[in-house]
């Protein structure tokens, strides 16, 4: 049923992507699927770039690309069985677009306990759920 499973990160935050990492690899044994491990890096601002290296942005994909493997090495996960991959722009849209590209079959997601700003700002994970075309398992944490 779920043979592709996409798993965003923040890895700001890799502990709080533990959960739906774990979610996932059980998922993924017992459907005989494989994981895709997804970060998205923040465009730099305009009126920032005259202040960074040029190579700032493939610096920043290169130390998440690194990120990455760590976490998907640290998962248990066999490696024939998950993949990683970076990509830049907004975050939602870019789990969205990620999801279609890979045909995902599922999202799976942690998320913080809403408050009352999430209620009014939304949030991505309220915009991956709403939006994606595929099922979404948001992990609460």
């Amino acid at each position: 049923m779920f043979k592709s499973i996409l798993v965003p990160i923040d890895l700001a935050d890799t502990d709080l992507a533990k959960p739906a990492i774990e979610t996932a690899a059980t998922l993924s044994q017992n459907w005989g699927g494989s994981i895709r491990l997804l970060n998205v890096l923040p465009m730099t601002p305009v009126m920032l770039a005259e202040y960074v290296p040029a190579d700032f942005d493939e610096q920043q994909r290169q130390t998440s690309e690194e990120a990455l493997a760590i976490v998907a090495r640290e998962s248990g996960i066999d490696p024939a069985h998950i993949s990683s991959v970076v990509r830049q722009g907004g975050i939602y849209h870019e789990i969205l677009e990620e999801a279609a590209h890979m045909k995902a079959d599922l999202i799976v997601m942690t998320s913080h306990r809403p408050a009352m700003r999430t209620y009014f700002l939304g949030s991505n994970a309220g915009h991956v759920v709403r939006y994606a075309k595929c099922s979404v398992l948001v992990v609460r944490h």
